[in-house]
């Protein structure tokens, strides 16, 4: 049975859910930013938690503990896995 692929941006997922990132979207100041602190497609990150109001999100990616603001997670685009 084939799986079909479900892309998202990283600000739809909840904790303890992972994914491969695909892309990232946004102008080349924030998209350069972003692949600065490792969001490079390819890179399979899981959420960990969210903030009381959703705004921080800590994010796990290579044994590494980040925190994103929803708005710049919105520019991440990931496959579930």
């Amino acid at each position: 049975m084939s799986r079909v692929a479900t892309e998202r941006s990283l600000d739809r997922l909840e904790p303890g859910e992972r994914g491969v990132i695909l892309r990232l979207d946004g102008d080349h100041g924030a998209v350069r930013r972003l692949m600065e602190l490792g969001l490079v497609p390819g890179t399979r990150v899981e959420v960990l938690r969210r903030a009381p109001l959703g705004d921080p999100i800590e994010l796990r990616l290579r044994d590494v503990h980040l925190s994103l603001r929803r708005s710049e997670a919105a520019f991440i685009h990931v496959e579930d896995v």
